[in-house]
């Protein structure tokens, strides 16, 4: 047990747990990890029911509270809180290059195989089995997070008393593919709207791309940047102040005729591929039952050419897709290349969801569905919802998919009120 601390009014204490590497050979080599709790500290002493909160990802560790603020204010009032970094993440055992350096190629795919939703579910019955062994708890998925509840829903729907998503429906019976021709047509509307609002974009998109394909340019970690890498911020057009704040980035890239260095290092700081190799490696393998997706991105963007950049050709955005080329592009995930490429041909991926029993599910379950969610499709979550029983859903084109953090308390609290109100 690790040392607890108040933050806020809130009691929270750091804790870890050793879990099986494979939940199927519970013998076997073990991980570690972390989570932390928290409880209103005026009401530490009450029998509060747990909820989970499950990170979008894959990859992410749970975020690090720093006020009794968003959604977690909403919480306090009648649960106790676990934010899991899961497996693989945060303070957990990581995953990364060096951590994975003394294995081979086929010994690091097999290792990282055991990262997906599946095992992170039966991780959290680990932690259920420790804090809440004769009570359900209740699950908060927010994007990925979303994907795990349902998986949990499929394994585990016993351990559960409700649940509630947030911009996480999983695509049921899509193929990666469907799955990235869909966000494109997403990420374009996103740019065009980008573009309209602020009429210099598309200009400094142009210069910046002209610049990078004539000169050698590093960011500060030596790591040379290309077209196709800042073709990739189109990440952050999903988020609500992702526009605005690509708008700024680019506005002040330029010192002169040279880049500026503040750009640099803002840019390299919003790259999310060299700290959370997870979200690299595995991405594309949360689409995947029992079928190779064989670099599904990497095969969209060749049927769009409007993608691939040349002097003369407008900078188009692509967005939460990865592609093969990252791996010998980005220097944490060079290492990696060839666990990814086997990772990328791998057939036989265990299923992550079990229809039937979604469709019999009892579980009540509430979900904020967003209509113009770039990174989830809204049209793949209502066919899905379709075969989920007892869920209810609050369809908004009020917020982007990062609503929870951007409104947190007011969308819990309206969720809670959606499934309580049955």
């Amino acid at each position: 047990m690790m040392t607890p601390y108040t933050l806020d009014g809130m009691l929270c204490q750091p804790m870890t747990l050793s879990v099986p590497l494979d939940h199927q050979q519970p013998q076997g080599a073990q991980i570690t990890l972390f989570a932390r709790t928290l409880v209103d500290k005026d009401r530490q002493d009450d029998n509060l029911p747990w909820l989970l909160f499950l990170q979008g990802g894959p990859g992410f560790g749970a975020p690090r509270p720093t006020a009794r603020s968003g959604w977690l204010k909403r919480a306090l009032q009648e649960f106790r809180v676990l934010l899991l970094d899961q497996r693989g993440t945060g303070n957990s055992t990581p995953v990364s290059a060096q951590a994975l350096a003394h294995l081979t190629p086929t010994e690091q795919a097999d290792y990282l195989r055991h990262f997906r939703a599946d095992n992170i579910v039966r991780d959290a019955e680990c932690w259920r089995a420790q804090l809440s062994p004769e009570r359900p708890w209740s699950l908060l998925g927010q994007s990925f997070g979303g994907f795990c509840c349902l998986t949990y829903l499929s394994l585990f729907p016993e351990a559960l008393r409700e649940v509630y998503i947030t911009g996480g429906i999983p695509p049921l019976g899509r193929r990666a593919d469907e799955v990235y021709e869909a966000t494109l047509r997403r990420v374009a509307d996103k740019q065009d709207a980008l573009c309209t609002r602020f009429p210099a974009m598309q200009g400094l998109l142009d210069r910046l791309a002209t610049h990078l394909h004539h000169n050698e340019v590093c960011l500060p970690n030596g790591q040379r940047l290309t077209v196709e890498q800042f073709q990739q911020q189109g990440l952050d057009l999903g988020a609500s102040d992702g526009p605005e704040s690509l708008y700024y980035l680019l506005e002040g890239a330029f010192d002169g005729e040279q880049l500026n260095p503040a750009f640099l290092y803002q840019l390299q700081g919003m790259q999310p591929f060299n700290s959370h190799p997870i979200f690299a490696i595995l991405h594309e393998s949360i689409y995947a039952e029992g079928l190779a997706t064989a670099w599904a991105a990497e095969r969209v963007r060749q049927r769009h050419p409007d993608l691939n950049w040349a002097p003369g050709k407008a900078l188009r955005f692509t967005g939460e897709m990865i592609y093969p080329w990252m791996f010998e592009q980005f220097r944490e995930l060079r290492p990696l290349r060839e666990a990814a490429h086997l990772l990328a041909e791998k057939r036989d991926w265990p299923p992550l969801y079990d229809r039937a029993r979604l469709a019999a599910n009892l579980v009540p379950v509430a979900c904020a569905v967003y209509a113009e969610d770039m990174y989830v499709e809204f049209d793949y979550s209502r066919d899905t919802l379709k075969g989920l029983g007892s869920s209810r859903v609050w369809i908004t084109n009020e917020y982007e998919h990062n609503g929870i953090r951007a409104d947190g308390e007011r969308i819990l609290d309206r969720l809670i009120t959606l499934n309580r109100d049955r």
